[in-house]
């Protein structure tokens, strides 16, 4: 992905061109002066499933807590 630099004053008179430019792959880092503040990047899609089976879930997730876990000091 190709990177460019603009300052945010010129941004916003540029803005359309900008993002014409951001859909067709082009990120843009927006400077005040030399200072980063912000990146404007294509937007993806997420990807429903992609990491299915990565997080696990205890079978009793959802019943109470011990009375232990509440008054226990440890």
């Amino acid at each position: 992905m190709l990177t460019k630099q603009i300052d945010v004053k010129e941004a916003q008179v540029r803005l359309q061109e900008l993002l014409s430019q951001t859909a067709s792959g082009v990120e843009w880092i927006l400077t005040d002066g030399m200072t980063p503040v912000a990146r404007l990047v294509p937007f993806s899609a997420r990807v429903a499933g992609l990491h299915a089976g990565a997080i696990w879930t205890s079978p009793d997730f959802d019943e109470p807590l011990p009375e232990e876990f509440w008054t226990s000091d440890a």
